[in-house]
């Protein structure tokens, strides 16, 4: 469980109430502790808590008082009175009023444990529950997105369903690609709401006031786009439509976060993708010449850049010129979609300036392939010296460019080559190797977490933190106390 509060007004008993707490198995993240029933209503009027165990005669607002109190609060915890004997009668009320649980007086450390134990399992089945309804909610809200028209019926339904929540006022959606490493673990009610696998995009739904800490945080270093503001179930496709046109404009300009209202109408040009010229790209792949149709496609990109194509001639572009390649030069590598299939999906990465270093980099290793002048033992050797060179490295200020320059490495170049030996992308093998060091240190020292996130090169600690979860499932604090325990075990 979260947090537990224990509501004592003698403090020694308080006390030892708590040590027992710590020393029932029972995980619990935070145990916060109070002499009478004004300061606890306080407590859970502030914060959510799960469990709270309760004297009887207190001082002020003694227990019965409390339960009542609280009754009208939107989150009451598991309830559990602890008295003496001359009051049973007392504790009975209690429990009419829905306490689940009473301990006598003197507190017995194994009663502390049943009793906890019983809860622990009801809270975890409550937030079980919890996910599972808002993970079916976050569908219904996926269905409306891509669905061009509802049933009036269903549409009502939903209307009714979440008119309660954020969408019921006005919120702004926020679009940006895919991350790639899976569903993230937000906290039990985030002020936002997180739509994953959106069109392989991911989609936060906020209100105004919220958007700068979104972009600060969960979103730092991506390129998004943003909606107009917006309220109401039936508003949902619209603001998508916006947010991705608005999520395109950032890809191709490069900026954090571009707004639906910020995006210029694109001025009629002449410069257009042409079927001749991507085809004359593909065939100069596999001469001597190979230069220049990297040069030729630079200039594409360059374009793309300057908003000199519509996105969907772009699109068109990218397809046709990969598509070209793999009908050219299937007999000679028997190469297949599968191999260059991310390509396709150029929204998937952060900006045309990411997709064109990966799109680069694959050209230029294919060209090298083509031409018999691809050393693969040579660039075996550089990428055993990078792999060395991160593992020794890992907590300074590490980047691609650092370790490409370090072993004298085409930047691009060294970006396919690094996949394609190791398996993995820069960014997710240098992320493991943190994290490995991160829980030995936790594991074998009593180093701080804040000091571990600067050791393994995370000058934030937040984002250690985020990464670490994301990571192992659980927070660095909760990793270190499992090993406590498997180690007392």
């Amino acid at each position: 469980m979260k947090t537990l509060l224990i509501v004592e007004d003698e403090k020694m008993i308080r006390k030892g109430i708590k040590t027992m707490v710590q020393r029932s198995g029972v995980p619990v993240d935070n145990i916060l502790e109070c002499s009478n029933g004004e300061i606890a209503l306080e407590i859970l009027r502030m914060q959510e808590v799960d469990v709270m165990l309760t004297d009887i005669r207190m001082p002020r607002m003694d227990g019965i008082a409390l339960v009542k109190a609280m009754q009208s609060l939107p989150h009451k915890p598991l309830t559990v009175a602890i008295s003496g004997y001359d009051d049973f009668s007392y504790a009975v009320e209690m429990l009419r009023m829905g306490v689940r649980e009473y301990i006598l007086k003197p507190v017995e450390r194994e009663k502390v444990k049943e009793v906890l134990e019983k809860l622990n399992a009801e809270v975890l089945k409550k937030k079980e529950s919890a996910i599972f309804d808002r993970n079916l909610g976050y569908q219904q809200l996926k269905y409306i997105i891509m669905n061009e028209t509802l049933p009036d019926y269903e549409k009502e339904f939903l209307l009714k369903q979440w008119n309660d929540t954020i969408l019921g006022r006005e919120y702004l959606m926020v679009l940006v690609n895919d991350g790639g490493e899976g569903q993230n673990e937000w906290e039990e009610n985030p002020p936002f709401i997180h739509l994953d696998a959106v069109e392989k995009n991911e989609l936060y739904i906020t209100d105004a006031d919220y958007l700068p800490v979104l972009l600060k945080d969960e979103l730092a270093g991506r390129n998004v786009g943003i909606s107009s503001l917006l309220c109401g179930v039936e508003n949902l496709k619209k603001g998508y439509t916006q947010a991705l046109a608005a999520r395109k404009e950032a890809f191709y300009l490069g900026k954090p976060s571009v707004e639906y209202e910020e995006i210029n109408k694109r001025k009629n040009t002449d410069i257009h993708l042409e079927k001749p010229a991507l085809g004359q790209i593909v065939q100069l792949l596999g001469t001597d010449k190979y230069e220049n149709a990297v040069r030729q496609l630079e200039r594409i990109f360059k374009n793309a850049s300057l908003g000199s194509y519509d996105p969907l001639e772009f699109e068109w572009g990218m397809q046709y010129m990969f598509d070209d390649i793999l009908v050219t030069y299937a007999s000679i590598l028997k190469t297949d979609r599968e191999e260059i299939r991310d390509y396709y999906e150029i929204y998937g990465y952060n900006s045309l300036e990411e997709f064109k270093t990966e799109v680069l980099g694959w050209l230029t290793n294919f060209c090298d392939t083509l031409n018999s002048r691809f050393d693969d033992y040579k660039n075996k050797q550089k990428v055993s010296q990078a792999v060395s060179y991160i593992r020794e490295n890992y907590g300074k200020d590490l980047n691609m460019a650092v370790v490409s320059n370090h072993i004298s490495m085409n930047y691009s170049l060294f970006s396919y080559v690094f996949k394609q030996y190791t398996g993995k992308n820069f960014v997710t093998f240098l992320k493991e190797i943190r994290i490995e060091e991160a829980k030995r240190l936790l594991e074998e020292t009593d180093m701080k977490v804040i000091d571990i996130s600067g050791h393994v090169g995370y000058e934030n600690e937040k984002h250690f933190m985020k990464t670490f979860k994301a990571a192992c499932g659980v927070s660095p604090t909760e990793y270190r106390k499992n090993i406590q325990f498997k180690g007392k075990a």
